[in-house]
């Protein structure tokens, strides 16, 4: 039986902009989120760099291969169900062992979360709102 489904609320990144989330090799870095993290490429254009634009659910973030540091940006993805999220992830083939759930607080909200890093080494945090 297929796991449940968690739904992508919203996505901030982590630097200035998720539509130009850097990457090394975009046709290396493609396939994980199209099958693990379930986007579906939604553009392709090569210049001024290759990039692509990925959909899922209502948020759309950007790939390109433009000379910056995947290490050093990501995006945290609010979800509505994180458990769910984790169990998707791992029916599409995530290879990683279940991270550790921390809770953080930001601002007046209070998260549950856990961290995913991509092949690329760009770092994803999902999380949780939860009720104060």
């Amino acid at each position: 039986m297929k796991p449940l489904k968690a739904t992508l609320k919203q996505a901030w990144p982590y630097q200035q902009d998720s539509l130009n989330l850097p990457v090394r090799d975009l046709g290396a870095a493609l396939p994980f989120y199209e099958t693990t993290l379930g986007f579906q490429l939604e553009s392709r254009q090569e210049t001024p760099c290759p990039s692509v634009v990925l959909a899922r659910d209502h948020i759309r973030i950007g790939l390109a291969e433009n000379g910056g540091d995947p290490e050093q940006d990501g995006c945290f993805f609010e979800v509505d169900n994180l458990e769910n999220a984790w169990a998707e992830l791992k029916s599409n083939g995530l290879t990683a062992e279940r991270p550790p759930i921390t809770s953080q607080q930001h601002g007046d909200v209070h998260w549950k979360v856990f961290f995913v890093v991509a092949p690329d080494g760009l770092c994803y945090c999902y999380g949780e709102r939860q009720p104060t």
